[in-house]
């Protein structure tokens, strides 16, 4: 299964501190997808993942790493769809931002998984048909 890969997960893995215990282990993880090629991309991710970086040098090192992965399409049909989980959520109670529930779109249109370490998707699993990977799946 392919596997979408959130913003939280890049943050750990290209931060310039080294890592440890579990931050690690979760980098093993997300090396492992690299290495297997069933890591997915799409635009709102990169642009979280290149907003704030105030120093230009930074900001041109990390978008050449990160340019190894291409963007997936995304269509009508997913925006709708995340309005759509947005408002189931929200019916429950339960708040997110516009780009949580296009990633929880997009995974479910092209049946991947969402690997995140932001708590919130356990949340919305709760009402949303989306799958949350975890080490080995």
């Amino acid at each position: 299964m392919k596997v979408l890969v959130d913003t939280s997960v890049w943050s750990l893995a290209l931060r310039r501190t080294k890592t440890a215990g579990e931050d690690e282990k979760l980098v093993e993880e997300l090396k492992d997808l690299i290495r297997d090629l069933r890591v997915l991309m799409i635009g709102p991710i990169r642009q979280e993942i290149l907003s704030g970086i105030s120093d230009e040098e930074k900001y041109e090192e990390l978008k050449d790493k990160i340019s190894v992965f291409h963007d997936e399409v995304l269509g009508s049909e997913d925006f709708e769809l995340a309005a759509k989980f947005s408002n189931e959520c929200r019916k429950n109670g339960i708040q997110g931002s516009h780009t949580d529930f296009l990633i929880c779109a997009f995974a479910v249109r092209s049946e991947s998984a969402i690997f995140t370490v932001d708590k919130d998707f356990e949340m919305y699993k709760e009402y949303l048909p989306i799958t949350l990977h975890k080490k080995g799946n």
